[in-house]
């Protein structure tokens, strides 16, 4: 899965307010608002009939209605339309959560329809070019027979700002905990970065949308691909964050190689461990730093994420998982030195199943990258059993979209991780050995000194580590372990990915969660080439 390389610039200034993108509907003379008139009876049973009819029949996609139109509206025309402010829906309702929808345009062309609910009936929003200021000479004033709308933002009721958008294929994003957007999520991933792709996307066609007069919003909506249907309830409450209260009903109509249940998406450039890899002035690039996971026997696992040398995908065996997200960890400006987007703030995102889900496992897939514009990170969690057509799969999970991960820990986390030229200082450092330093939080660790017998238990899939040591730092409130890992014996041409596991003990006892590290001799020999 690779995606435009402007993509992120495009969901960024749509976001911001200054860009809007609609999809294809009938295109009315006068001001279209919905109106009781033609309400229709809808509940998720409803929609759970209707995904259920279309995977039954063959896939029909949506005509692309002015598609040579579409084309002409490209970024710079995007950020020209701008949406008039009086049609938005739930203006002035109290703390209802307001929303207005987005224009389509050359990289949102299918169309999106939007109804809202009340008391049980459904009536359509439909689309009309005069719902939005088009400056002349716009391409967008030429649509005449679109259909819908590409998507649409949720606003705050006092300050108008943006706190959740659903625009792009099963895509959709919140400001998280601190106003930030960032990492997204998607309604179902298929087939992402396998050998003989390509990778499907699936839609949300239709959204039904229900407020409240709290300010939370209910999102029921409607997936469709050439291989999949699903009717999906989506809860959205702020508090502390965004929490979103996720229900699925998801029928196949074609077999599925990699079939990823609660995708989430996100960016990651480069950090502490990898930093060689780029001549950015910038010490890290990331909306996320570590895939985290915790499993059904109750490990915690943390697996730094990586820009690798080539496209890579990890499966992680997690029966009757407990949970998985996509986390930023690191928190402080001064490693990101970003006060334009500013990384430390990018929220974490964390599913919780509810329910068991069975046997299955959590997917990681890192896409190279060479610079922030590319989505290049998916973390899913894969079913067991082939996905094949026939499959019905109902599906329940919390998304929060928080600072950190809303399950307390029990053990150590680890905090940072950072790679260096191995041996001594003083000494003539040997040839493709690299020092591996992990600092990790003192939790469980407290009271315990580098005396007391706190080791690095450390496994590696080739080469040899070395050295290990565990220590409380001096003057400090955590713990660092680290050791050596010797590559030499590696052949030069062998690019085989080293993957490293690695926990604190006391006594036989964990003392930390796990550490899944993966690392590239050519990355690595690169690093060591560099260094003074």
């Amino acid at each position: 899965m690779t995606l435009r390389a402007d993509r992120r610039d495009i969901l960024r200034s749509a976001l911001a307010g200054g860009a809007f993108f609609l999809l294809p509907r009938l295109a009315a003379a006068q001001t279209a608002n919905p109106s009781s008139e033609g309400a229709t009876p809808f509940s998720l049973d409803i929609l759970k009939d209707m995904a259920r009819a279309l995977a039954a029949e063959p896939y029909k996609p949506a005509k692309i209605a002015d598609p040579e139109i579409l084309d002409e509206i490209d970024y710079d025309a995007h950020n020209q339309v701008q949406f008039r402010p009086e049609h938005t829906l739930w203006r002035d309702k109290g703390s209802m959560s307001p929303v207005q929808p987005f224009f389509p345009g050359r990289y949102f062309r299918e169309p999106v329809r939007i109804f809202t609910l009340d008391k049980g009936m459904a009536t359509e929003w439909p689309f009309a070019l005069d719902l939005f200021d088009i400056p002349k000479g716009n391409p967008a004033r030429k649509l005449t027979h679109t259909k819908g709308f590409a998507g649409f933002r949720v606003q705050d009721a006092k300050s108008g700002r943006d706190w959740m958008a659903f625009l792009g294929a099963s895509y959709w994003r919140t400001e998280g905990y601190s106003g930030q957007f960032g990492l997204s999520v998607r309604g179902l991933a298929m087939d992402t970065a396998i050998a003989n792709g390509p990778e499907e996307f699936p839609l949300f066609t239709r959204f039904w949308l229900e407020p409240a007069e709290n300010g939370d919003m209910t999102a029921y909506a409607l997936l469709e691909s050439p291989r999949a249907t699903g009717a999906y309830r989506i809860t959205s409450t702020r508090k502390n964050g965004v929490i979103q209260e996720v229900t699925a009903t998801i029928f196949l109509r074609g077999d599925v190689e990699r079939l990823g249940i609660a995708p989430l998406t996100s960016m990651f450039w480069f950090g502490k461990h990898n930093r060689s890899i780029s001549v950015d002035w910038r010490p890290e690039v990331h909306d996320s730093d570590g895939l985290e996971i915790h499993t059904g026997t109750g490990e915690q696992i943390w697996r730094p994420l990586n820009d690798p040398p080539r496209n890579m995908a990890n499966t992680f065996m997690a029966p009757g998982v407990k949970g998985f997200g996509l986390m930023q960890r690191e928190r402080n400006f001064t490693q990101y030195q970003d006060d334009g987007v500013f990384y430390e703030k990018r929220a974490s995102a964390w599913v919780e199943p509810l329910g068991d889900w069975g046997n299955g496992s959590v997917t990681l897939v890192e896409l190279r990258t060479e610079d922030e514009t590319h989505d290049n990170i998916v973390a899913c969690w894969q079913p067991a059993e082939p996905a094949r057509a026939g499959n019905r799969y109902d599906l329940a999970y919390r998304l929060s979209w928080v600072q950190d991960c809303p399950v307390p820990s029990g053990v150590a986390r680890f905090l940072a991780t950072r790679l260096g030229a191995g041996g001594m200082p003083g000494q003539d450092r040997p040839r493709d050995v690299v020092k591996v330093v992990c600092d990790l939080d003192n939790r469980g660790l407290e009271g315990l000194g580098p005396t007391d017998g706190v080791e690095v238990m450390v496994t590696s899939s080739a080469g040899k580590a070395t050295k290990s040591m565990a220590f409380p730092v001096v003057g400090q409130n955590y713990w660092r372990a680290a050791f050596d890992l010797d590559f030499s014996m590696l052949p030069a041409t062998d690019d085989t990915p080293i993957d490293l596991r690695l926990f604190v003990s006391h006594k036989g006892d964990a003392k930390s969660e796990t550490m899944l590290l993966q690392l590239f001799p050519s990355q690595l020999r690169h690093m060591l080439a560099n260094t003074p």
